[in-house]
C-alpha cells in the first residue's frame, strides 16, 4: 500500500474539519447463544460513509445535554467518558446515543416519566411517548476518532447495550427515519460480511470478545488513524 504524502495546504484544510462529540450504539440479542446486532445501511448520497453498513449513531445536538434522564452508565462508564469530556459532553453523549436509536431505527430505550420544561425539537416524538430517555444498561466500550481527510470528523463513543432494554418490540422498525436503510437484526458472524466502514470491522471484532461480560470491559479502546492496530487491519484488507 502505497501511503500519500499530504501538502501543507491539504493538512491545513483537513484540520480545519471540525471534530464533533458523536454516540454509537451497538445493540445486541442473544448474547449467550446466537448473538445478532442491529445495522443499517447509510444512503449512497450520504457525505459521510455513503452506502456502508453502520450501527445506529450521530453528532450530538446542542439541546442533548438539556435532555433529562431516567438514568444514565454505571460510575466506571461514566468515569471514563469523563477522562476526555466534561460533565456536560457526558450528559450529552447520553442522550445522543438513545435519540439517535430512536430515529433512526424507531426503538425507544428509557423508562416512563414525564417530561418538564420545553421539548427540544429532535425529542418531540420520543418525548410524546411518555419515556425519558435511560442509559442504565449502557455500557462505554469503545471510542474512536474520524482521522484527517474525511470530510466530517467525530470524536465518537460507542456503547453497548442488549436489547432487552428496548420497550416494546425490538423488530418493529416502523417509527424509523430514512437516515438507514435495510434496518435488521444480524448475526455478529455474518455481519463481517457487510459492506462495512474500517472502523466498524474493528468493533465488530472487539464486541465478540466482551458481549458475555456482565460489566464494563477492563479498557476502553480509542482508535485513530495512525493506531497499529488500525494500520495492521488496514492492509489486510487492501486500503
Amino acid at each position: 500500500m502505497v501511503r500519500m504524502k499530504h501538502t501543507a495546504e491539504q493538512q491545513g484544510s483537513a484540520l480545519s474539519v471540525p471534530i464533533r462529540d458523536a454516540a454509537t450504539v451497538i445493540m445486541i440479542r442473544n448474547r449467550l447463544s446466537q448473538p445478532q446486532v442491529l445495522m443499517g445501511k447509510r444512503g449512497a448520497r450520504a457525505a459521510f460513509m455513503p452506502s456502508k453498513f453502520v450501527f445506529p449513531g450521530g453528532a450530538v445536538d446542542a439541546g442533548d445535554a438539556l435532555v433529562p434522564m431516567a438514568g444514565c452508565v454505571g460510575a466506571v462508564c461514566e468515569s471514563r467518558l469523563a477522562e476526555a469530556a466534561s460533565a456536560a459532553q457526558v450528559h450529552a453523549l447520553q442522550a445522543a446515543a438513545v435519540r439517535e436509536v430512536w430515529e433512526e431505527s424507531g426503538l425507544l430505550l428509557g423508562a416512563p416519566g414525564a417530561w418538564g420544561g420545553q421539548v427540544p425539537t429532535d425529542w418531540a416524538e420520543f418525548s410524546a411517548r411518555n419515556h425519558l430517555p435511560c442509559t442504565r444498561n449502557f455500557r462505554y466500550v469503545f471510542r474512536a476518532i474520524t482521522p484527517l481527510g474525511a470530510p466530517r470528523r467525530f470524536d465518537a463513543r460507542f456503547f453497548l447495550v442488549d436489547a432487552a432494554a428496548v420497550v416494546g418490540d425490538p423488530d418493529d422498525f416502523s417509527r424509523a427515519s430514512d437516515e438507514l436503510s435495510q434496518l435488521q437484526w444480524i448475526d455478529l458472524e455474518q455481519a463481517c460480511g457487510l459492506d462495512l466502514p474500517l472502523i466498524t470491522e474493528v468493533v465488530l471484532g472487539g464486541v465478540a470478545d466482551i458481549i458475555t461480560l456482565e460489566g464494563p470491559p477492563e479498557h476502553v479502546p480509542c482508535f485513530r488513524d495512525n493506531d497499529e492496530q488500525l494500520e495492521l487491519i488496514r492492509r489486510r484488507a487492501g486500503r
